[in-house]
């Protein structure tokens, strides 16, 4: 995941020629499992680990590219190797003794949000799990926080969020930058990718395949039910599979393949339908696509999620910039307008906690999706997709059509008419506004679509952000 800042405008995703390669899963209990997380539209995402006692972008400040979300700043950042080391210490002072899980599924729940993806590893490779493979952990008797009953981080929120009837997803880093079997200490990191041709030594590679698919095996044997598999750092492919005209891609040099027929195999024994996201690569093994801080343009003919950040970091920065309550609820209503789901992000802090904005925000999220959340979930696309202000979907049934109503101030304030262009609907339909219960009046002039307001809901606050009416057809 890079360290990115959105400019949040409803901008076209360029897609590579692997971004395009979706293929659809014939395992019965896969499409099942695509089905009902495409109905739920809204989820929760997590970026947490050591990097946040310093407040920067996560790993990617030991990454030695020279970009600038790896940027490396503070007292040890004149010499790579000293950087490094600080930082891989920083799991000797890890003690996140406000971590309270519950309190998280809670304001997430309350949000209206349905499913939570968390980094059980970033890149750096730093377990936020119980795993065997590797001392690098939060439970190690190195990380102060591994005496806290609730040290296995990534299963106290599994567990909690599961019994909040939330889908449960582990995100899990294919590349490993603390791993001596994928960054080998006898050369230097030169960038993102592995450091060495895993042509010439195949016994680290096969190393390293085998300890990437141990710490799967663990995620998908010791953690509960999981619904999941969100694969991020998608340089660790097959080189067959790389497309140079996309440019982070052209610094893949060596075949990077981890065998992802084995791990998808194995991960779905344990894990019965399970969702596998190889994000990036394509194909079989990957369920559903993720552009990144974008939302698509137009509706895409496959199963896809924009994951983006609340603030402007995915990991936790002391005063970070949060986006409004109005700008999350305009991306959410587009998003899903176009057939996607929103994943959102919040980093946690060091102390364990959320920052108060994220909670705030989340709150006044879930006052609009009380009213008008019947227009998010389960819903479809419906042509035009939008017309100005107004955004479309239409119930997954096809009885009853959602007109979303961008306010472009927080109070919704509506005029005596609603005029909707090129959008056209029967002569018995009947439309009524969410959070009223009368019946409003309408006619149909050639191809615009003309909604009278009621006298009583004209130039008052009638609602925040944005309002829906209901077509029912």
């Amino acid at each position: 995941m890079r360290y990115l800042f959105s400019s949040l405008l409803l901008i076209s995703f360029l897609f590579s020629t692997a971004q395009n390669n979706y293929v659809a899963p014939t395992d019965t209990l896969v499409q099942q499992k695509l089905e009902h997380w495409r109905d739920l539209k809204f989820g929760l995402f997590m970026h947490w680990g050591t990097y946040s006692q310093w407040g920067v972008v996560e790993s990617w400040s030991i990454c030695p590219e020279d970009e600038g979300w790896t940027q490396r700043k503070g007292q040890y950042s004149a010499k790579y190797n000293d950087y490094v080391k600080a930082y891989e210490n920083l799991q000797t002072t890890f003690n996140p003794t406000n971590f309270h899980p519950e309190k998280w599924a809670k304001a997430a729940k309350d949000a209206g949000m349905e499913y939570v993806v968390f980094t059980t590893k970033h890149h750096d490779g730093f377990c936020m799990f119980d795993t065997k493979e590797t001392d690098y952990k939060i439970t190690s008797s190195k990380t102060p926080f591994s005496t806290n009953a609730k040290s296995n981080v990534a299963k106290e929120i599994f567990d909690v969020f599961r019994k909040n009837n939330f889908l449960v997803g582990a995100y899990f880093s294919k590349p490993d930058w603390h791993s001596e079997n994928y960054w080998w200490p006898y050369f230097p990191p030169k960038d993102r990718n592995v450091n060495y041709d895993p042509k010439k030594y195949p016994e680290k590679w096969d190393a390293f395949k085998q300890y990437t698919f141990n710490q799967i095996k663990e995620l998908m044997s010791g953690y509960g039910k999981m619904d999941l598999l969100w694969l991020d750092g998608g340089w660790v492919r097959p080189l067959s599979s790389v497309d140079t005209s996309v440019e982070w891609q052209k610094g893949i040099k060596f075949n990077q393949d981890i065998d992802m027929k084995k791990i998808a195999g194995m991960a779905r024994n344990l894990q019965p339908g399970l969702l596998v996201v190889d994000r990036s690569v394509g194909g079989e093994f990957e369920n559903y696509q993720t552009p990144e801080q974008q939302v698509p343009e137009k509706p895409l003919n496959y199963p896809w999620e924009t994951c983006m950040t609340m603030g402007n970091s995915w990991s936790f920065v002391p005063n970070d910039h949060y986006k409004s309550a109005q700008e999350l609820i305009h991306l959410l209503i587009k998003i899903v307008s176009r057939g996607g789901n929103f994943l959102l992000n919040i980093g946690p802090g060091p102390d364990g906690d959320w920052d108060t904005t994220a909670y705030s925000r989340l709150q006044e999220i879930g006052k609009w999706m009380h009213i008008n959340g019947e227009g998010i979930y389960y819903s479809r696309t419906i042509a035009p997709y939008s017309s100005n202000n107004i955004f479309f979907t239409q119930s997954k049934d096809g009885k009853n059509i959602y007109a979303f109503y961008l306010s472009e101030k927080d109070d919704v304030l509506l005029q005596q008419q609603i005029v909707i262009d090129n959008f056209s609907i029967n002569k018995k339909a009947t439309i009524s506004l969410l959070g009223y219960k009368e019946k409003i009046k309408w006619k149909q002039d050639g191809n615009k679509l003309i909604i009278n307001v009621p006298a009583k809901l004209q130039n008052k606050v009638i609602g925040q952000h944005a309002v829906v009416f209901k077509i029912t057809i």
